[in-house]
This record gives structure tokens, C-alpha cells and sequence, in this order.
């Protein structure tokens, strides 16, 4: 019964900035979930997708292995990737297992829960569907591109992302999770190659639009070049709310402190730039403005402080 009674969080997401949210919060009473984009298509994901015809394995690989309670060798093992090998090279053994698991049990999801069980996984993981997707955007110029790695290397202004087969049919326990939450964390990260995936999908959009839970942006601290070049805080909540309507999103949390001179310099080779935090047209866009100091100091980049933001979600319900 006492499990029951921790409040439920749901975090949304996918790419480099959701695993850095799931470190901290599970070390905290919560029942936790992920809901994991699959519409990756480049790299070892991409090619044991189309080879094995599964949804893609890499951002479910890096939120087991960040909410995993194994040996550290077991994960640095599973996070590890062949450099060398005709065919391995390339390939993260995560990825390789995990295509195995879902070979083995022939399904992707039934996979993701024995290595999760094997791992000693903290949560729950959700692709949000469980077979294979395809990530399209329509650009500002009306070209539309295919392929999640194909759409930032275009380099233009995107006008709205959507996904193939038509419909998708996403996991019915991601779903469930929404609807039932306490607190709905949409994750930093690529916002249309990451983030948006999970949302534009119609049962998911529908069930962010009837929960209770709370729903809170995490919004990026650094913009990214091909997807949000330009893009100010309310920018990247403007896209949101293109996609999946008003009054979904409650809150945005934004970094409020200046970024290092140092680190501007070294994010400028990639073309990225501080997103800048424009309050006043962010709070006529009706949603609570949460403003904190989340960024890891730390860190040789700009990454966010798990504990800061985990302690921060926490104090939200």
C-alpha cells in the first residue's frame, strides 16, 4: 500500500537533457516514468532499426542507464561502443542488447522491461510507441524533410514536425501514465527532434489535455543550431503550444542567472547562443514563470544541475 501513496511523476523526452533529469529524481520518493521518443535514425540506433525493423533503441538505452542502480562496470558496459569491427563498429552494446531482448521476447517493450529488471531500473520506461516511427518537419520555405538526423542539418526555420506511420499508436501504459500523474516534465533537449515526437502524437496530446498532473517545461538553456537558432524562452513554449494547443502546459522553468563569457565562446564554434529568457512576453502567455539557477557550475559544458532541478520538480507537488 505505501508504494501507492508516492506521488507519480511522468518526465517526457528523449536526447542528452532527459537523463540528466532522471539521475536526481530517482533518488526521491516518487514513482517515476519515462516516456522515451524511438524516431532516432541516425547512427547505431538508426541502423539497427532498419535492419531489425525495431523502433529505435539509443535514448531508451540512456535513460535505463540513468536510472539504473547496477555496478558501475555493468553500466559502463552497456553504455559502451564499438569503435573498431566490421559491422560492430559503430554500434553501443545497449543498443545491441536491447535489440536482442525485444528479438528474444519479440517485442520491443516486453525487451525494455527484462533489461530493466536485469539492470535494477529505478521506474518505469515507455517508448512512446512500440514499433518503429518516422520524424518529418516541414520547413518555413514549405520543403519537408525526413529523417530525425536529416532536419537540423537543413538548417532552416521549422514550421511544424510530424510523424508516420499515420496513426501512431502509442503505448497504451504511456498514456495511462499521463492521465494518472502528479506532475507531467516535459525534458530539455532538441525541441523538434527530441521532445516534440512524443507530443504531436494525437492519444498523447489528448491525455496531456486531461490529466490533473501539474505539466512543466524544462526549457533549454542554449539554443541549437538547425532547430531553434534564435529561438528566446518563449519561442521554444510558442512551439510547444503550436503543436498541441493551449492550456496544456502550466508552467516553464527557466535558467535566470548569466551563462560564463568562457562558455558563450565555446558554444558560439557551434553555432548556439544563451536562450534569452524574455519574462514579459512569457507571462502574457498566461503560464507560471519558474525562475532558478539550474545549471550545473561544475561542468566543462553547459549541462543542468540534476539535483537543483530534481529538488526544484520535487518541491512542485
Amino acid at each position: 500500500m505505501a508504494q501507492s501513496k508516492k506521488p507519480s511523476v511522468v518526465v517526457i523526452g528523449g536526447g542528452t537533457g532527459m537523463p540528466v533529469l532522471l539521475r536526481g529524481l530517482k533518488k526521491l520518493p516518487v514513482d517515476l516514468s519515462a516516456i522515451v521518443t524511438v524516431a532516432d535514425d541516425g547512427g547505431s540506433s538508426g541502423r539497427l532499426r532498419n535492419e531489425l525493423a525495431i523502433p529505435a533503441p539509443g535514448d531508451i538505452r540512456n535513460v535505463v542507464a540513468a536510472l539504473s542502480d547496477a555496478e558501475p562496470m555493468l553500466l559502463e558496459l552497456f553504455q559502451h561502443r564499438f569503435a573498431h569491427g566490421n559491422g560492430l563498429s559503430g554500434h553501443s552494446m545497449g543498443n545491441l542488447l536491447l535489440a536482442a531482448m525485444a528479438s528474444m521476447s519479440g517485442d520491443f517493450y516486453k525487451g525494455i522491461k527484462e533489461i530493466s529488471r536485469v539492470l535494477n531500473v529505478k521506474g518505469h520506461i515507455y517508448p512512446i510507441a512500440n514499433h518503429s516511427m518516422n520524424l518529418h518537419a516541414e520547413l518555413e520555405d514549405g520543403t519537408v524533410v525526413t529523417g530525425e538526423s536529416k532536419i537540423p542539418e537543413q538548417n532552416k526555420k521549422i514550421k511544424r514536425v510530424f510523424v508516420s506511420p499515420n496513426p501512431v499508436q502509442p503505448l497504451p501504459e504511456a498514456v495511462d501514465a499521463i492521465k494518472t500523474a502528479d506532475l507531467i516534465v516535459i525534458a530539455p533537449g532538441s525541441l523538434y527532434t527530441s521532445i516534440l515526437p512524443n507530443i504531436i502524437i494525437p492519444q498523447i496530446g489528448e491525455a496531456l489535455k486531461e490529466t490533473k498532473a501539474k505539466v512543466t517545461y524544462v526549457c533549454n538553456v542554449m539554443t541549437q543550431k538547425g532547430e531553434t537558432s534564435g529561438y528566446t524562452a518563449a519561442d521554444h513554449l510558442q512551439a510547444l503550444v503550436d503543436h498541441i494547443g493551449t492550456g496544456v502546459i502550466n508552467s516553464i522553468i527557466v535558467h535566470n542567472k548569466p551563462i560564463d563569457q568562457g562558455m558563450k565562446s565555446v558554444y558560439a564554434k557551434e553555432k548556439a547562443e544563451p536562450v534569452v529568457y524574455d519574462i514579459d512576453r512569457l507571462r502574457s502567455m498566461g503560464i507560471e514563470i519558474i525562475e532558478e539557477d539550474i545549471i550545473d557550475h561544475s561542468q566543462t559544458m553547459l549541462r543542468h544541475d540534476t539535483d537543483k532541478l530534481s529538488n526544484l520538480l520535487y518541491s512542485m507537488l
